[in-house]
């Protein structure tokens, strides 16, 4: 299955950005990269994913692993307890949660992470659960320090990270893709990654905002 993704402003890294461009995706990987307008010409039985905005390669997350290594993710059902930001410190100490809640927490650390355009984490990677969780959805992991500085936040771009920086957007990397409802990169910087649309994992579509 051919899959277009198309966005008014393609923001490859490291290259020129391209108006109306567009992403050819053929099962995990990257098949074209171009004018929206030639490669759905070149290929009219693509499916199309039209999105608002720019798209971009997934965005690179320097501060994820104590996100989800030292911080706990309430379940919905638990917010009239627990509320709805994330615990750490002394108020993960007293919860105390067992093996269970805390693999469920990663996995709710790391959707929070993809509504947020991130398909890779960068960091030594030491909590099992953590390490299993982000091998079963498929995030990457990169090299990285072991504490990036700055605030620990879901938006990589928090604290003046250059979260746009890592793979190059050309045939035959992995389809890691996420689009965002800005109309460039300097407005995605400075209004931060919630504006994410959509993120596409290794061709998958992992998120897509209602």
């Amino acid at each position: 299955m051919l899959t277009l993704h198309t966005a008014p402003l393609l923001l490859p890294p490291g290259a020129a950005p391209l108006p109306d461009g567009a992403v050819l995706v053929q099962g995990e990987a990257v098949l074209a990269v171009g004018p929206r307008a030639d490669l759905a010409a070149a290929h009219p039985g693509a499916r199309v994913r039209a999105w608002p905005g720019l798209l971009t390669t997934g965005l690179t997350h320097a501060r994820a692993v104590p996100l989800l290594e030292a911080a706990y993710h309430p379940d919905p059902r638990e917010y009239d307890q627990l509320g709805e930001t994330p615990l750490t410190g002394e108020a993960l100490a007293r919860l105390a949660p067992d093996r269970t809640r805390r693999s469920g927490s990663v996995r709710r650390g790391l959707q929070r992470l993809l509504r947020h355009g991130v398909t890779r984490v960068a960091g030594a990677v030491t909590d099992p659960a953590v390490r299993s969780a982000l091998a079963r959805s498929g995030v990457s992991v990169v090299p990285g320090p072991a504490s990036a500085p700055g605030p620990v936040s879901f938006d990589p771009f928090t604290g003046g990270h250059d979260a746009l920086s890592g793979v190059p957007l050309a045939p035959g990397v992995r389809a890691d893709l996420a689009a965002f409802d800005v109309p460039d990169a300097a407005a995605l910087r400075d209004g931060g990654a919630a504006a994410c649309v959509a993120t596409v994992l290794a061709g998958r579509l992992v998120h897509r905002a209602r």
